[in-house]
């Protein structure tokens, strides 16, 4: 990267480009930037965080791009109309993808560990960091999600880790293809399934992913991973897994608890310990097998990584507890796509109480692409007591095509013998879920793309009666 000019941040409150503008300001380059959500004042933490970093914020109508000289970085989700870019364009400035400036750094480091997959890149690597920083390989680290461990009064928003160490640990995205820009040294693929593109697309985007690499770190237990690991070369692999005791890091006597899990670790042809996770459920388990899979194979001796990661505080977001009132307790969730959602209730429904979940689908597109997914998801996933409510999908601008609609899954749903309702608007679910509240229920707002969504989970906490 050009540290010489000026970087501008065309939605720099964005779950991908706030700390990758972060990042950017560490390596010496000036850092402004816009957002849609800073002009129609929402989330305004995040942008006062940011303001206190030195990092300059404008409207986002084009009046923070003025010379030729600025590097504008825009995500895909940016459309050319955006005052920005169209001011980009009149004034000569470079325009670029966040993607591809990620990658530019990533690419650069001395050692690479790229996470992927459908679900669990943000947890697996904040879990991958947060070892690496505890045995002090003081890693930069990437993340889309803010990583708890590293939170402090200054850095309330810690999605990225600026290290002095030569290790750049990043999620790496297929949704947008992506993917097929970064060389790791590492490659971790946590599991493949359909998300945003076809299952054939996401194969070859995946299988280029690995060729690339030193070391790829494979899912024994998802079809496609463990499709995929049968295509590469044994040596070229260290593999995890549940249910095949032949993986190089296999789990059994599983033991969950409400707030944490245990599980015991095998290391093919080493040794076996014991586990206990500070984060709740079977996904997280799978999770930390990937992150410890990975820095194994960077070095890090297994007891090591063990002790570090039984440190690990979690995501932001994930499972989040927000509190309890009256016998009722408020979760706050990042689950957007059939497999978190199937993951997330899984892990609830480990304990018994009613679940009163509002989904907040996070497009209409990925409604359109996965309905069958996402209404066979919640049939099987929801218990005949428990409730869903749908607002319409997160919208802040923008063109999109609306064909499939909250009221078509929410009917989808109920004609599988479950309890769905699609309503107005956010306000609506929230009065239905303190209405039908009672002792012993756990409310989850599940969704992603809306950082208003944790403030919501607050107000629906502070309206249950005590």
């Amino acid at each position: 990267m050009n540290r010489d000019r000026p970087y501008f941040f065309c939605g720099i409150g964005g779950s991908g480009m706030l700390p990758l503008a972060l990042i950017v300001q560490a390596t010496g380059a000036t850092v402004e930037g816009s957002d849609r959500a800073l002009d129609q004042g929402r989330t305004a933490p995040k942008f006062e965080f940011l303001r206190s970093r030195g990092i300059a914020l404008f409207p986002q109508d084009g009046s923070g791009v003025t010379r030729a000289e600025q590097i504008i970085v825009a995500t895909a989700a940016v459309e050319d109309t955006v005052p920005d870019v169209v001011s980009a364009r009149r004034v000569g400035a470079t325009l670029m993808g966040r993607a591809e400036l990620l990658a530019e750094l990533f690419n650069g480091a001395a050692q690479s560990v790229g996470v992927a997959g459908t679900s669990g890149k943000s947890t697996t690597t904040g879990m991958i960091g947060w070892i690496l920083h505890a045995v002090g390989r003081d890693p930069t680290v990437m993340n889309g999600a803010v990583m708890k461990n590293f939170v402090t009064d200054d850095t309330p928003f810690a999605s990225a880790l600026v290290g002095k160490g030569d290790l750049f640990v990043s999620e790496v995205d297929e949704s947008d293809g992506s993917i097929a820009r970064y060389w790791p040294q590492v490659a971790v693929i946590n599991n493949i399934s359909e998300d945003h593109k076809t299952l054939d697309e996401l194969r070859t985007l995946f299988r280029d992913y690995a060729l690339k690499a030193r070391v790829v770190v494979l899912n024994l237990d998802n079809d496609e991973t463990a499709r995929l690991a049968a295509e590469l070369p044994r040596e070229r692999q260290l593999t995890w897994s549940f249910e095949d005791p032949s993986a190089d890091l296999y789990a059994d006597d599983i033991a969950p608890a409400p707030d944490s899990i245990g599980f015991r670790l095998h290391e093919q042809g080493d040794e076996t310990i014991s586990v206990r996770l500070r984060v709740p459920g079977r996904h997280n388990v799978a999770n930390a097998l990937a992150a410890i899979a990975a820095v194994r194979a960077l070095d890090v001796p297994l007891a090591d990584a063990v002790a570090a990661i039984e440190g690990y505080a979690g995501i932001r977001r994930r499972l989040e507890v927000v509190g309890s009132r009256g016998g009722i307790t408020v979760i706050d969730d990042f689950a957007h796509n059939p497999d978190k959602i199937a993951a997330t209730l899984d892990t609830l429904h480990t304990f018994p109480g009613r679940l009163l979940v509002m989904f907040q689908p996070h497009g209409f597109g990925p409604l359109r692409l996965m309905r069958r997914e996402f209404v066979r998801g919640f049939i099987e996933g929801l218990n005949p007591d428990d409730v869903l409510l749908m607002p319409e999908p997160v919208y802040f601008g923008g063109t999109t095509i609306r064909e499939v609609t909250s009221e078509d899954i929410a009917t989808d749903v109920r004609a599988g013998g479950r309890n769905a309702r699609a309503l107005t608007d956010r306000t609506a679910c929230g009065d239905a879920l303190v209405k039908l509240a009672r002792p012993g229920d756990r409310i989850i707002i599940m969704g992603a793309r809306d950082d208003t969504l944790s403030v919501f989970a607050a107000e629906v906490l502070g309206r249950l009666e005590g």
